[in-house]
């Protein structure tokens, strides 16, 4: 049994919500990172319910690139904060206006 096509579009559609309120509203830099990746796991469901509704996998090979591209932007990203947090000893993203002293 499939899900249909739009229960998964509504579902991301959630998800993407819920992702972008974090990072709008938060103010720790790890709170949105995670906004981050909770946008980006919605925008990877809607390739792969795309590629099953339209049986191709063109989708799904999109999403294992995507998941890819998101490893390595988990590494930079998590590599910033622990500089930040050496540097400044705060994770509030409102203390860092630049990356300058």
């Amino acid at each position: 049994m499939m899900i249909p096509f739009g229960h998964a579009l509504a579902f991301a559609a959630v998800l993407f919500v819920l992702g972008l309120t974090c990072v709008l509203l938060r103010r720790q830099i790890l709170m949105i990172l995670i906004g981050v990746e909770i946008m980006l796991n919605a925008a990877s469901l809607v390739f792969v319910a795309a590629s099953a509704y339209w049986q191709q996998v063109d989708g799904q090979i999109f999403s294992i690139m995507l998941m890819a591209i998101t490893a390595a932007e988990v590494a930079v990203a998590l590599a910033m904060v622990v500089y930040l947090w050496r540097r400044k000893r705060t994770l509030i993203a409102d203390d860092f206006n630049g990356m300058r002293g």
